[in-house]
Formats: structure tokens, C-alpha cells, sequence
């Protein structure tokens, strides 16, 4: 499990590209055929992680199987899936954030969707979902001593509308059980309208938040009577 405060650079995959966008370089650009095969090794290096995780994850539920499969496709179609820049899409991290007690999840008001969500952000380059989770976490909460679980308890594919500065796009969301250790009184940042601690037994039903946030109550709540 990843606390806060680690840092460590496993799974972070910062790419530069070759002229066009079309190739990673992964550190410093080889020639020939032999620079193409590196920065392909490289690329499978730094998102074996994640396969292996949304692997387990089909595995592990069967009914996710076809989804799953679908960001598998995504995950090996380009270099540059974890950024932004990658404007018919990119990966997400989210997190599933729990009080000590497990009754209640963390959710904002997202002041851009005008929606009831649970926390999470961009990855940025960083191919470690887990860690981008724990980080978005962390910023959009204010809250200390959080941790979070490795393997990945939900993903939505879901669209993004276009806006002024970029056009409409898919956000390939990995989501990550948080726990809460500490004391949760959260700080509303400037990427909300409000945040709120809301019971997971209320979420099942409740039309005024996303689809995807009643599936990841259900999914805590059939979690926790096992």
C-alpha cells in the first residue's frame, strides 16, 4: 500500500516524443531499429503494472470482463495514453475514499461536470494509477494519512464534453480504494463547488449522484458483508 509522502518513481512513465507524437523515446532517443525496440520494451515495461492489474480484474469479475478488456485495448494503443495531450483520450485515477470506520465515501461536487463524484484527477504521465488516486486524493481532500489499497476496485469509461480549449474525449477511469487513517475534517479546493461525507448505504439509490457512484456502493457494500 502507498501512504503519504511516497514518492517512489516505479511505474511513472514521463514520455518525450519523436517528431509527429508518434514515438516514445523513454530516455535518450537510440537510432535505427534498435532505439524503436527499446522505447517499445520501455513502454511495456512502465504499463505491465496496469495490465496486470486490469488482468486481475476481469479475472476477478467476470460481468467486468468485457470493459476490462476494452482498456486493455486502450492501454497498448499508444505511447502517450496517460497524458492529456492525448486528445481522443487518456487514463484517470480515482479514489474510492473511506472513512476509519467504512460507513462512509468522500465525494465532491465537481464544480466543471456539476456532478456528485467521487475524487480523482489526471495522470499526468504517471502510469501508476494507484499513486495518481492516492495523489488526487490528497489534493482535492486536504486529508492526511491516507492509504491506498493496490488492486483496482472499479473502472468507468466515461465522456468528457468539449469545451473552448479542447475537444470532446473519453477519460479511461482506474478507481482505488483510500482509506482514511487519521482525522477527516477535508479542505474544499478550488476543483469543487462542496464536498461531503455521505453514508454508502445511501448511495445505492440515490438518483442526484453518477451511476458509476451507486455501482462502487454496491460493490463496498457486498464488499463488506463477506
Amino acid at each position: 500500500m502507498l501512504r503519504r509522502g511516497d514518492r517512489a518513481t516505479r511505474g511513472r512513465a514521463k514520455v518525450t516524443h519523436a517528431p509527429g507524437g508518434t514515438q516514445a523515446a523513454f530516455g535518450p532517443e537510440l537510432p535505427g531499429r534498435g532505439g524503436a525496440d527499446y522505447a517499445r520494451r520501455a513502454m511495456e515495461d512502465a504499463f505491465r503494472p496496469l495490465e496486470d492489474a486490469l488482468a486481475a480484474y476481469r479475472t476477478a469479475d467476470s460481468d467486468a470482463a468485457p470493459i476490462a478488456a476494452e482498456f486493455e485495448r486502450f492501454l497498448r494503443s499508444a505511447s502517450t495514453v496517460f497524458e492529456r495531450a492525448h486528445l481522443v483520450g487518456h487514463f484517470t485515477g480515482s479514489a474510492w475514499l473511506v472513512s476509519r470506520d467504512g460507513a462512509r465515501v468522500l465525494l465532491t461536487h465537481h464544480r466543471k461536470l456539476n456532478a456528485w463524484l467521487q475524487l480523482g484527477g489526471h495522470a499526468d504521465g504517471d502510469a501508476d494509477l494507484s499513486r495518481v488516486a492516492l495523489r488526487e486524493a490528497e489534493e482535492e481532500s486536504g486529508l492526511t494519512d491516507l492509504v491506498v489499497e493496490p488492486a483496482i476496485f472499479d473502472i468507468d469509461r466515461h465522456r468528457i464534453p468539449a469545451r473552448p480549449n479542447q475537444p470532446e474525449h473519453w477519460h479511461y477511469d482506474v478507481r482505488y480504494i483510500v482509506r482514511a487513517t487519521g482525522g477527516e475534517d477535508f479542505v474544499v479546493g478550488d476543483e469543487s463547488h462542496d464536498l461531503a461525507w455521505r453514508r454508502v448505504d445511501a448511495l445505492v439509490d440515490d438518483e442526484t449522484v453518477d451511476a458509476s457512484v451507486r455501482r462502487m456502493a454496491r460493490k463496498w457494500l457486498a464488499r463488506a458483508s463477506r
